[in-house]
């Protein structure tokens, strides 16, 4: 399978995750509602109805109709669904992550923590609550603790998302400023991902920032290449990286692309206004 076609519907929503600086940030999911040990990624037999108490049932219905409410930015029914998941089953880890993330996507920080922490007090290698967790600290500038929590999620057996915690991790790591240790991160997401273009936006930004630019365009060239993930952002950071490789008429290229395609994006009053290293 090509490096184009494995874009789907699961890399169009990673694109629409937005940060500072036109890094693309990870985004932030719910994960599994599991009542057990292990969520983070060992092998478990798949529940039935023989083995689902009604209290585990009512809970699991819940969380899933949570999930759904917070897939769609309901942020008040989501909660509203939680709270009822955790009133069936008050011991579902999955539920205090997920509301968690909702308290966060309301701006109640003291809540998102203490959600996050009660989660992993409920199940200590919950690594999709470490990642979660460690991408909120990353957003409050909680930058070691946040590491810290991303090489927890990595150090657990069998993890099978260790990709995307790599993204967030390499992430937050640029926003910290530490652009050699996110380059390292990344590169280890892509070699994971090859074909995920937010791991090879957020490689192609740190690379620039890193004076990297010949690979820094080798990056964001096959994100550009596709129609359906090419945007302002990626068109932007092109222009930036031709900018710095001298290649004027790749500038304008690209500053024609913006101009017609994207029109009142900021990126493209930036480039009208020349201020490329601002």
């Amino acid at each position: 399978m090509s490096w184009g076609q494995r874009v789907g519907p699961r890399a169009a929503a990673w694109a629409l995750c937005l940060a500072a600086a036109s890094l693309l940030a990870a985004c932030a999911t719910p994960g599994p509602a599991s009542t057990g040990p292990g969520s983070g990624g060992e092998a478990r037999d798949h529940v039935t109805a023989s083995d689902e108490s009604e209290s585990g049932r009512r809970g699991r219905v819940r969380m899933e109709l949570a999930a759904a409410y917070f897939g769609r930015g309901q942020m008040t029914t989501a909660l509203d669904e939680v709270k009822l998941a955790i009133a069936a089953n008050p011991n579902l880890a999955a539920a205090f992550n997920l509301r968690g993330l909702i308290y966060a996507s309301l701006g109640d920080n003291r809540l998102a923590e203490e959600s996050f922490r009660h989660a992993l007090q409920l199940d200590p290698r919950d690594a999709d609550a470490m990642q979660n967790f460690g991408w909120y600290l990353c957003q409050e500038k909680r930058f070691d603790e946040a590491d810290a929590l991303f090489r927890r999620a990595l150090a657990i057996p069998q993890y099978r998302d260790s990709q995307r915690t790599l993204l967030t991790q390499g992430v937050c790591q640029a926003r910290a400023g530490q652009w050699l240790q996110a380059e390292g991160t990344l590169t280890r997401a892509n070699e994971l991902d090859p074909g995920n273009p937010v791991v090879a936006v957020n490689l192609s930004e740190v690379l620039y920032h890193r004076g990297e630019y010949e690979r820094a365009r080798f990056h964001i060239r096959r994100v550009n290449g596709i129609p359906d993930v090419v945007s302002a952002q990626t068109l932007w950071l092109a222009a930036r990286i031709e900018r710095r490789l001298g290649n004027r008429q790749g500038v304008e290229q690209l500053g024609t692309q913006l101009r017609h395609r994207f029109p009142e994006s900021p990126e493209s009053a930036a480039f009208e206004r020349g201020q490329f290293d601002e």
